[in-house]
């Protein structure tokens, strides 16, 4: 783990050398206070969430404006998020930046703020608050890649489990419709168990080993964030003949366990589908947009409430890519989540007249844990990607 002065020279090498962006400041961007509201910090996601949210903010300051963030993050239930809201409230917050923990259960105090003048940006899951705006990934279209993934690897055939995140949770409950929705297409794929693993690794691997152990002839294993180190650890412990397909995720303790299977098994494959971060800084951009005079251009809304503006889901990892990927975050914490976040000019490109209101530099994902030359390496694999897509 690289300590606090060498990524903040990462940063500033990034910045600076590097030039993702450029920073200029405007004759009067103001003085915002920017409030986030996140209920769940016994995840290492969470954690790099509101780390891209301060380290966007700082370039905002860098950029010209006057901004405090008041971060309110806990472990706590509906009750307890809806008292953080209060609290922001009362500190008087522009803007606030909520990852809700409940799909309805903060609408009534979120509509408060709404009517209060605040800018309400919901990130990572979405809901139907009047007035709130979502800046989130596609959840189901997320799940769907690495289910269809799962499909084909089994040839429409076959014995499936499935362990899901926290139930309820609206990104969760999104993603198993994305999942329920690639299976309806495959009649001979069978549900044969699904429980939660509660977005954890041990507790990934306690219900996958447990399956394993009372469910016979199981052939594949979907899972998601959190829960696929457990399930493929599970997977690999297990003394069974035949080894069944697990779909993987983007972390790089993930990436660690895909090499070290594959020293084993040269025909293992996984997939990673990356679920940023990064979602939180994105919507930070959109915030300061509207803020700064923007207005969101509601034919672009999307998604079950009509409200969501959905950023791109940054890349997968596939056998085919991933042993780029491992060289460049074979050094990383295992807790590391591969990342992405918008610029501000994709922010801007969701209000009516798509022009930023400033120019403000773009973090590249990974300016946590990577020094300047994986970092490089990093912009030079994605550009690679992106021109594959595109071709």
């Amino acid at each position: 783990m690289r300590s606090r002065s060498i990524v903040s020279f990462a940063l500033v090498a990034l910045l600076l050398s590097l030039a993702f962006g450029a920073s200029a400041q405007i004759e009067d961007c103001g003085s915002w206070t920017i409030g986030v509201s996140n209920s769940f910090v016994g995840s290492e996601w969470r954690t790099q969430m509101v780390a891209d949210i301060e380290q966007t903010a700082e370039l905002f300051r860098e950029a010209g404006c006057e901004m405090e963030v008041v971060v309110e993050s806990a472990d706590t239930d509906v009750p307890g998020q809806i008292q953080q809201i209060q609290n922001l409230l009362n500190r008087g917050v522009d803007a606030i930046i909520v990852n809700p923990g409940d799909v309805s259960g903060l609408n009534s105090v979120l509509e408060e703020a709404v009517e209060e003048g605040v800018v309400v940006i919901a990130v990572d899951q979405e809901i139907g608050a009047e007035g709130v705006i979502n800046v989130v990934i596609n959840q189901k279209e997320w799940a769907k890649i690495s289910a269809q993934w799962v499909a084909d690897k089994l040839g429409g055939e076959g014995r499936l489990i499935l362990i899901e995140g926290f139930v309820g949770h609206p990104a969760n409950e999104a993603r198993m419709e994305g999942v329920a929705e690639v299976l309806a297409e495959y009649p001979g794929i069978e549900v044969v168990g699904r429980e939660t693993g509660s977005w954890d690794q041990a507790t990934g691997q306690q219900v996958a080993s447990d399956f394993l152990a009372s469910v016979p002839d199981i052939d594949a294993i979907w899972t998601q964030d959190g829960m696929a180190m457990g399930a493929l650890t599970a997977v690999n412990t297990a003394e069974l003949e035949t080894k069944p397909i697990v779909s993987g995720e983007a972390r790089a303790g993930y990436l660690t366990m895909w090499n070290e299977t594959l020293a084993a098994n040269p025909d293992f494959e996984s997939i990673g589908v990356v679920n940023p971060p990064g979602v939180g800084a994105s919507g930070l951009r959109v915030a300061m947009e509207i803020l700064l005079g923007g207005t969101p251009d509601e034919s672009q809304f999307a998604g079950p409430f009509g409200n969501s503006f959905y950023v791109p889901i940054p890349y997968v990892i596939d056998s085919e890519h991933f042993a780029d990927f491992y060289a460049i975050y074979k050094d990383a914490p295992d807790s590391f989540t591969l990342d992405g976040m918008i610029t501000q000019e994709q922010a801007a490109s969701y209000m009516v007249d798509g022009e930023p209101a400033l120019e403000v530099a773009t973090l590249l994902p990974g300016w946590q844990v990577l020094d300047e030359e994986q970092l490089a390496a990093l912009a030079e694999l994605l550009d690679s990607l992106a021109a594959e897509k595109e071709g």
